[in-house]
């Protein structure tokens, strides 16, 4: 990896870093989230945007691999 490319990607990761401190510090209203009975401890609204976040990040590519399967499956 060259040196620019390096600087790219560092400084790349240090901007993502700040605007998710700067989110989480202009977001510390505290909310309970509350769904049919269930509900939530109170936490900050940054708290629960950034768990969504991390979940949609995951069944994402779930879901991308299962319709791979299911696509695979019906071409053979």
């Amino acid at each position: 990896m060259s040196r620019a490319m390096r600087f790219a990607s560092v400084v790349s990761v240090l901007f993502c870093v700040l605007v998710v401190v700067f989110f989480v510090l202009e977001n510390q209203q505290r909310t309970t989230l509350s769904f049919f009975s269930w509900s939530t401890a109170e936490l900050p609204v940054s708290v629960f945007t950034i768990l969504a976040l991390f979940v949609g990040m995951i069944i994402g590519p779930v879901l991308g691999v299962v319709v791979g399967f299911k696509r695979r499956r019906e071409k053979a």
